[in-house]
Order: C-alpha cells, then sequence, then structure tokens
C-alpha cells in the first residue's frame, strides 16, 4: 500500500511540474510550492476517504473533518489558479481544463480513492 501512495504521489507531482513549466507565472506565485507541500496531508485524506476528487477537478469533502477545511479550500484555490492560467493559454474556460484534469486525475488514481463520474456519482476507483 505504501508503494501505492508514494506512486500516486510520484505522478501527481509530475503532472503539476508539466503544468507549472508552462505556466512559470504561477510559479513565481508561490503556488507550485504550496500545492506540493500538501500533497502528504492531502493523499492521507483521500485514503481516509473523507475526500474525494469531483468530476470537476476539485477536492470535496465526503466526510465531515472541520480541522482540514482550510487546507481543502487553498488547494482547490490553487487549482483553481492553475486552471484559469492554463485555461488563458489554450483559449478555454477554466471549467474545461478542470473536467479534464478531473479526467487525468480518474486514470493515475490509486484503489480506493473516491471519484465523483460525470453524472455527479461517487465511487471508489
Amino acid at each position: 500500500m505504501r508503494t501505492l501512495t508514494h506512486r500516486h504521489s510520484f505522478i501527481l507531482l509530475l503532472l503539476l511540474i508539466s503544468y507549472f513549466f508552462a505556466l512559470p507565472c504561477l510559479a513565481q506565485q508561490g503556488i507550485k510550492e504550496r500545492m506540493l507541500a500538501r500533497i502528504p496531508a492531502i493523499n492521507t485524506l483521500l485514503d481516509q476517504g473523507v475526500i474525494g476528487e469531483n468530476n470537476k477537478g476539485f477536492l470535496e469533502f465526503r466526510k465531515n473533518s472541520p480541522d482540514q477545511k482550510n487546507l481543502i479550500a487553498e488547494e482547490n484555490q490553487d487549482r483553481l489558479k492553475v486552471y484559469t492560467a492554463i485555461a488563458k493559454q489554450q483559449g478555454v474556460s477554466p471549467q474545461l481544463v478542470g473536467e479534464r484534469r478531473a479526467k487525468q486525475i480518474v486514470e493515475i488514481a490509486k484503489p480506493g480513492t473516491w471519484l465523483q463520474d460525470e453524472s455527479g456519482n461517487w465511487y471508489q476507483k
């Protein structure tokens, strides 16, 4: 199980880095560092089923966890900034970028991760 967590983190890190190489302005804002620093805590919450990845490319609570609300809100705010910057580059909406990212997340998510399908229904991979 530990290998899967490290593998998931590594793949997520590679995807984030690929976005940030294309978007140097975001790296200057510290977004990359903040997102990388959150990975261990987010992976723990994903493993516990407290949060899941929704179909819009954002994290969403599946169980109440008041002490983690700020962490998830900050992550989602940074994801929105990344999606907005990518959307501007590609001439599409941030919503479309998020939905595309959600599909990528489904592909790399490890077994047991809660995901949301296109209809809004939750399932475990």
